[in-house]
């Protein structure tokens, strides 16, 4: 211990370093601006001076989307490492770690809850949980939450979060595309909705798959939403892409996606689509 925390903790009338201003303030990652974590929070993860929506996980997505009293669906168990692949860690290693960071057994957690007493299985992609990748445990959890509804007559909602195919299962990754596909048709067989909320970033096998399935897709604004990469497009048609490409608003405004909601508004619009599609259960 150094001289100065043994003084520090000597005299009582010296703050202690928890509350420091740290703990207080959020920096935007847009405009930089220090905002209050209370006001921070309140707004829903949303920047009051620019707007930016932050990226949040599974567990402020259920609480700000579901009524109270959700219940969350088991994480499906999967081979964990099946090609037994490393880079410059080991793929075990780097679950570990993405589960000891975010709390989450892997990137897409289901729940079972509903919208003003509507039901619904509500799907999170966690980007922070080894970038949102879709590995066979994301495709196990898609397809568990495309039963779940099934089984329970109510639509599957996905808020899609996710940096594309998990490279360490190689092509077993990719495979994950087709099955959730083959599930989205079953859902469909049984007569019931599905409900996509594109988030900052989707792009990849992810955008190439479930993410533009949707019988509506919704987006949070300036989400980045994509297959490639803007600079990979650039050099293989060796032209200029548009100003705001590859986000919400253009993708609205040229057909691929339907709408663009605020976080604040998120619920209600989820609420009033599904009673649109959904009418013999909506209120």
């Amino acid at each position: 211990m150094s001289w100065i925390n043994r003084v520090r903790n000597a005299i009582p009338f010296i703050a202690k370093k928890e509350g420091t201003a740290e703990t207080l303030w959020h920096k935007c990652p847009s405009c930089h601006e220090m905002v209050f974590i209370k006001e921070w929070e309140e707004n829903l993860s949303v920047c009051p001076r620019c707007d930016h929506h932050d990226r949040i996980g599974p567990a402020e997505r259920f609480e700000q989307i579901l009524d109270a009293g959700f219940i969350l669906l088991p994480t499906p168990q999967v081979q964990e490492d099946p090609l037994k692949f490393r880079d410059s860690k080991k793929y075990p290693d780097r679950i570990r770690a993405a589960r000891q960071s975010t709390g989450d057994q892997d990137a897409l957690i289901n729940a079972r809850g509903a919208i003003d007493d509507v039901p619904l299985v509500l799907g999170v992609q966690n980007f922070a949980f080894m970038g949102g990748s879709m590995g066979m445990g994301v495709g196990a959890a898609f397809i568990q939450g495309v039963n779940d509804a099934i089984a329970h007559e109510c639509p599957y909602v996905i808020l899609t979060a996710a940096g594309g195919a998990r490279m360490q299962e190689g092509i077993l990754s990719l495979m994950q595309m087709p099955r959730a596909t083959v599930a989205i048709r079953k859902l469909h067989a049984a007569g019931l909705p599905y409900i996509v909320v594109l988030t900052d970033p989707t792009t990849g096998g992810v955008t190439a798959s479930y993410a533009m399935l949707g019988d509506v897709q919704i987006s949070e604004p300036n989400a980045l939403i994509g297959f490639a990469g803007q600079r990979v497009i650039e050099s293989t048609i060796r032209e200029k892409l548009p100003e705001g490409f590859q986000r919400a608003e253009y993708l609205r405004d040229h057909g691929m996606i339907d709408m663009v909601v605020h976080r604040r508004d998120l619920r209600d619009t989820l609420a009033r689509v599904i009673g649109y599609l959904m009418p013999a259960t909506a209120n």
